[in-house]
């Protein structure tokens, strides 16, 4: 079975990052129809004010997703709940609890303060939750330990993002023994490509997007991000070969990366 690839279509970018960042809800959509229609499976969207601001308010954020919607993107959509958004923690909850329009996903950093209680939040109004933890970079094993420490009590609506600093067989290799939740890896900027092959290696899900990287593979600029997403598929295909740097079985009883509860 074909790793799921998530779209990240615009991140944390602006207009300044050039012409494959999509700005408006209706370039939104239609950069989102575009990347499904090129091979993604989800589509990451940072909802934004008309000045450009990310925001979690209901004002902003529904209209994102009904334009997407009724645009035609019938896939999974999610969007990002974290500090760029609402500095506050008790803001970040008051907002995602005022929602009228929801994501089927939202993105928690487990890096940020009150992560805990706000992916409860979201879980308990029927919106999926994407752990964002980092591994390798300087925020050090903490995010972790507070994913660790977290009761993953609905194992399906849960799934572990990793963020690989370096395309480090090791660093996935070490999420054998988490909870039985589905894992999808991925890396920014220069290790975009590098940690994408990882990931198709290991059989994880993956990510790709302008909200990731804005150059090809061969070092073109990207100019859109069907354009990404059709090079992903191409990168996932040629790397789909078993990682050798660790042949330790997995502990009893954990998932497999990319498996959840309910399909080991």
């Amino acid at each position: 079975m074909t790793p799921l690839l998530l779209a990240s279509v615009n991140g944390a970018r602006n207009a300044v990052d050039g012409p494959a960042v999509p700005m408006s809800p209706a370039d939104l959509a239609e950069s989102a129809l575009a990347a499904v229609a090129a091979g993604a499976g989800e589509v990451l969207v940072h909802p934004r004010t008309p000045c450009g601001r990310e925001s979690l308010s209901p004002r902003v954020v529904g209209p994102v997703l009904a334009a997407m919607r009724g645009a035609g993107v019938h896939v999974p959509l999610s969007v990002p709940a974290g500090i760029a958004a609402e500095p506050d923690p008790a803001g970040r909850l008051e907002r995602v609890r005022s929602w009228t329009v929801l994501p089927d996903r939202a993105v928690v950093h487990f890096g940020e303060p009150g992560a805990g209680e706000l992916a409860q939040a979201l879980l308990a109004r029927g919106v999926a939750v994407d752990a964002v933890v980092p591994l390798g970079g300087p925020a050090g094993p903490e995010p972790m330990a507070r994913f660790l420490a977290w009761p993953v009590r609905e194992p399906g609506l849960v799934r572990l993002v990793a963020e690989l600093a370096a395309a480090d067989p090791a660093l996935v290799a070490g999420l054998r023994g988490l909870p039985p939740v589905a894992v999808l890896v991925y890396g920014r900027e220069a290790a975009a490509w590098p940690v994408l092959r990882l990931a198709a290696r290991c059989g994880t899900g993956a990510r790709t997007g302008a909200g990731d990287v804005l150059h090809l593979p061969d070092g073109r600029p990207a100019r859109s991000n069907a354009e990404l997403v059709a090079a992903a598929r191409d990168v996932v295909a040629a790397s789909r070969q078993p990682v050798t740097a660790s042949r330790e079985p997995a502990p009893a009883g954990a998932a497999a990366p990319g498996t959840t509860a309910s399909n080991r």
